[in-house]
Parts: C-alpha cells; sequence; structure tokens
C-alpha cells in the first residue's frame, strides 16, 4: 500500500515561494508505472491540476502556473517536490500530493496553505 506524507508550511507571505514535499513509502518513485502530481482547493472552488512528474524527472505544468510551478525528485530520499513562486493570497488552498498508476490515485492528506503577510 502506498503512503503519502506531506510536510511543508502552512502559511506563506505574499510574494515569497511555497516549498512542499511528498514522500513516498510503500513503493518507488522511480516505479515506471507511478506519476506524482500536486493538486489544489482553493476555498469554495473546485480542484486544480498543478502539475506532474513521470519517472522522476519528466514534469508538466499547467498552463496558468507553469511559470511559476517547479516540480522535482529526490530519489534517494523517495520524495517529490512542488515550488510555487510568487505566491499571492490568491493562492491560498488545500495543497494535495497524488501517486497515480494505471488503476489508483492515492492522496495524500492535503496542507492547508494560507498566504497573508
Amino acid at each position: 500500500q502506498v503512503h503519502l506524507q506531506q510536510s511543508g508550511p502552512g502559511l506563506v507571505k505574499p510574494s515569497q515561494t511555497l516549498s512542499l514535499t511528498c514522500s513516498v513509502s510503500g513503493g518507488s518513485i522511480t516505479d515506471n508505472q507511478y506519476s506524482g502530481s500536486w493538486i489544489r482547493q482553493a476555498p469554495g472552488k473546485g480542484l486544480e491540476w498543478i502539475g506532474m512528474i513521470i519517472n522522476s524527472d519528466i514534469t508538466y505544468y499547467s498552463p496558468s502556473l507553469q511559470s511559476r510551478a517547479s516540480i522535482s525528485a529526490d530519489t534517494s530520499k523517495n520524495q517529490f517536490t512542488l515550488q510555487l513562486s510568487s505566491m499571492t493570497p490568491e493562492d491560498t488552498a488545500d495543497y494535495y500530493c497524488l501517486i497515480s498508476t494505471v488503476d489508483t490515485n492515492y492522496w495524500g492528506k492535503g496542507t492547508l496553505v494560507t498566504v497573508s503577510a
């Protein structure tokens, strides 16, 4: 069973860069069947896909966030990280990491990130 543990700050100041890490157990992020994604949900809004990493080094991003988002993997620690720069209050949301296989999605518990001075 794959388990995801998220870590990172719950409060970020405007203009700062958010860094969230997803530590994976029960499976290897180098496994070709896994892709790692970040998704967020702002208060009162639907899920928004931020981006994903495949094979630990191929990344894709939402067009609306690609100028600010960066996803990387540390295979030695079996974890992947989201960095989102130039944070604004509009980036306040619950952030989730996700590991997907062909037929299953494993979710982290989520991190509420508030952007406020």
